[in-house]
């Protein structure tokens, strides 16, 4: 066994560099060669030979890769998982504010969109839910939901002027409703 150890020992540098050409970063490339190490412990007993030591330390590498490329794409999953749960949160409803012109210009728009507005913008429901309610596509309610706000927003800036530019938002609003 010490033959065979040794043997692998010699080549560390030749292994690190097969490693770094395998994409691995330089400072993670040794955590990886300490992995496979550990892990071809126990089967280097049964080796037959310390020739054949190199080409087998070499199949143990690979696996040692394939096991970190699960490890990081179940991770890259997770933390996926975990962005998307995160981005559903929606601001609570009552810290909206809604400035009272845009209450009265919505009422000028199509009830269709108003229904929109008020349910996704409004509720914070998805607007696939709200197609679903709406008995639409979701891309027909993508579409609606857009000229909607394109609608408020030209509506706002038409009545308000300065204080509803910079996105259609009229949430700090010193006009007064004509």
């Amino acid at each position: 066994m010490n033959h065979v150890v040794e043997r692998l020992l010699e080549r560390r540098a030749e292994f690190l560099g097969y490693l770094r050409k395998q994409g691995v970063p330089e400072d993670q490339a040794e955590d990886v060669l300490q992995s496979a190490l550990e892990r071809g412990l126990e089967p280097w007993r049964s080796l037959p030979a310390p020739e054949s030591a190199v080409s087998w330390f070499y199949s143990v590498l690979r696996n040692a890769l394939v096991d970190r490329a699960r490890r990081s794409s179940a991770a890259a999953r997770a933390l996926g998982r975990y962005a998307q749960e995160r981005s559903d949160v929606q601001e609570p409803v009552e810290s909206r504010r809604v400035c009272g012109c845009t209450r009265a210009v919505m009422q000028s728009l199509k009830p269709e969109y108003v229904q929109l507005i008020e349910t996704v913008d409004v509720g914070g429901v998805s607007v696939e839910e709200a197609a679903t309610r709406a008995g639409i596509t979701p891309n027909n309610a993508y579409v609606r939901l857009h000229r909607a706000r394109k609608a408020l927003r030209e509506r706002l800036e038409a009545q308000c002027g300065q204080c509803a530019t910079g996105g259609g938002r009229c949430t700090d609003c010193y006009c007064q409703p004509a």
